[in-house]
């Protein structure tokens, strides 16, 4: 059974939802942890990427893909099982407390000068901690809004969410002119970040205890067993949904195209692009592409549910994927800086509408004691595809990054990905 808000009044847009205490306060939970994202990965890139005491060659930007994506991939499928038997609101407590520790030594890290392993394994730690406050966030918002208005809620406060990380990278950016890019200002930059998820806990701590759920607890009584079996329960769960199995398909396409992009993008930024009139190459450019990102979110976020309510979810999904692929080669393909900032605008949006037609299909189409796992096992497998995608690229990407082969099987991944989306929504249970 799905379950629906705890409140019996259907809520319709986002000013009727903020007038509920529960969920303006789920959404400022996110945004405050949103926001220490931005600024630690900002701060992360910049320590990395572009800073003159260290050099990053492409299979080095991989590696720091692979920090910042692939622990969720690791303790993913455990942290579902959690999420779906401990009271959410002491998760997001403290899981934002163990996030500002581990941002502590991670700065402590690049302000010393440490790299390779010590680095990317504390940038693992802050990261899987932020997937699974995340995925808690996710999980609990059924609980905070009626059924009816879940599609326009998740769309609202995930777009809002993406933005607020974005805000956080270019205070992250601003930070770092004034405190140096050297290993030093690096690292007092990607300290900044521990504020947000203080926060973030702090807001948390407001819930009524159990009101985030899960309402209903369907794990054996031994919790070990109940947590190695969080993979094989969210693969279950999945599996009977057409609808998600499907939408996991069309995301694994865009989440590979969108790492390879990624990938050369940076490479593009940081060895090939100079500054065009108001356009700027380096970290300031990536700056702009994070806006226009940003940008791209909002206005996926306005739209998404109209798109649903106009079209349905098939055609939604297909229009992202196709206006992907159509941005990714007219846009990417000619490799020049204003049509690559374009594109930024473009593709992310075009994403974000998948991701929240992916996601409201979980929420309404999965059962509540089981939504934790299957969103877990939802990050965990799209952040391996991601990492997969951009480390095969960094095998043969030149390092000034231009590769349109490596564009054109992104546009080609789109479009396999929408045909894969159809035929799995075809698929019936027996």
């Amino acid at each position: 059974m799905t379950i629906s808000a705890q409140s019996a009044t259907a809520r319709k847009g986002p000013r009727e939802l903020l007038k509920d205490p529960d969920f303006r306060r789920l959404l400022f939970t996110r945004f405050a942890a949103s926001w220490g994202d931005g600024v630690f990965r900002a701060g992360l890139a910049g320590a990395v990427l572009f800073n003159p005491e260290r050099a990053a060659d492409p299979l080095a930007i991989a590696g720091g893909f692979a920090a910042l994506l692939l622990p969720y991939s690791i303790v993913g499928p455990f942290a579902g099982a959690l999420l779906d038997r401990w009271d959410r609101r002491k998760v997001l407590i403290f899981a934002n407390l163990l996030r500002g520790l581990a941002i502590i030594a991670a700065s402590a890290a690049v302000g010393l000068g440490f790299g390779g392993l010590g680095l990317f394994s504390l940038a693992l730690a802050a990261e899987g901690i932020s997937r699974f406050i995340g995925s808690g966030l996710s999980a609990s918002l059924p609980h905070v809004v009626a059924e009816e208005s879940v599609v326009t809620a998740n769309a609202f406060a995930t777009t809002l969410g993406s933005a607020v990380a974005v805000v956080g990278g270019g205070c992250a950016i601003g930070l770092r002119a004034l405190l140096g890019s050297d290993n030093v200002g690096s690292g007092y930059t990607t300290a900044f970040a521990v504020l947000g998820t203080l926060v973030s806990a702090l807001i948390a701590r407001g819930f009524t205890r159990g009101l985030l759920g899960p309402s209903v607890v369907d794990e054996p009584p031994n919790p070990v067993v109940a947590v190695a079996r969080g993979l094989a329960d969210g693969a279950k769960h999945a599996w009977r949904a057409p609808s998600v199995t499907a939408g996991f398909l069309a995301l694994f396409a865009h989440r590979a195209s969108f790492g390879v992009s990624l990938l050369v993008t940076v490479l593009l930024m940081r060895n090939y692009f100079t500054d065009h009139g108001v356009f700027r190459a380096g970290l300031p450019g990536l700056g702009q592409m994070a806006a226009l990102a940003g940008a791209g979110l909002l206005l996926a976020g306005l739209l998404t549910a109209r798109l649903l309510r106009k079209f349905g979810r098939l055609r939604a999904v297909l229009g992202a994927l196709l206006l992907a692929a159509i941005a990714q080669s007219a846009l990417g393909l000619p490799m020049v800086l204003p049509l690559a900032l374009l594109a930024s605008f473009v593709i992310t949006g075009a994403g974000q509408v998948l991701k929240l037609c992916v996601d409201s299909s979980i929420q309404l189409d999965v059962a509540d004691e089981a939504r934790g796992r299957v969103f877990a096992l939802y990050d965990t497998l799209f952040n391996i595809t991601q990492v997969a995608a951009v480390s095969l690229g960094a095998l043969v990407v030149p390092d000034d990054g231009r590769a349109p082969g490596l564009l054109i099987a992104a546009t080609v991944c789109y479009l396999v990905g929408g045909a894969g989306y159809v035929l799995a929504r075809r698929r019936t249970i027996r």
